[in-house]
C-alpha cells in the first residue's frame, strides 16, 4: 500500500494526523465497528477514567487489525467520538505513543456526544484499514 499525504496547510500535523491521504496499491479493506473500553464479554472497563478508556479502546482495536492480518499501520481513516471532548484530548498522546511508531498519520475526526450505546463509555474509536 502506497500512502500519499494531502495537507495544503501543516496545522492539523501537529495534532498527528493529515487532512487527507492518497491510497493506492491496495489489496482488501477492513472497516471496523467502533472499539470501546470493553471486555472480551463486553463489559464496560475503566468508569469514569478517561485514559484507561482510550487505552483499551486502542488495545481492542488492535486485537481487531490483527485478527485481520493488519496493525495501525495499515489504519487510512479514524472516526474518534468523546463524552468529553477536552478530557480526551487531554489524553490523545496516548493515540501518538500507538501511532508514532508506525509513522500512521490517517485522517481523522473527533466528535463531541452525549453518550455511547452502552452507558458508562467516554470513549469509541471506528477504523478504516487497508492492505
Amino acid at each position: 500500500m502506497k500512502r500519499t499525504p494531502v495537507n495544503p496547510w501543516d496545522w492539523s500535523l501537529k495534532f498527528g494526523y493529515n487532512q487527507a491521504e492518497i491510497i493506492t496499491d491496495t489489496s482488501r479493506q477492513l472497516i471496523c465497528a467502533g472499539q470501546t473500553a470493553v471486555d472480551c464479554a463486553g463489559n464496560p472497563q475503566h468508569p469514569g477514567d478517561m485514559r484507561g478508556q482510550i487505552s483499551l479502546a486502542l488495545d481492542n482495536l488492535e486485537a481487531v487489525l490483527a485478527d485481520a492480518d493488519m496493525n495501525l499501520s495499515n489504519i487510512i481513516r479514524l472516526g474518534v467520538f468523546a463524552t468529553d471532548v477536552d478530557e480526551a484530548l487531554k489524553n490523545f498522546d496516548l493515540l501518538g505513543i500507538r501511532f508514532g511508531p508506525v509513522q500512521c498519520a490517517p485522517p481523522m475526526t473527533l466528535l463531541g456526544v452525549t453518550r455511547l450505546a452502552i452507558p458508562g463509555l467516554l470513549f469509541e474509536i471506528e477504523a478504516t484499514a487497508a492492505a
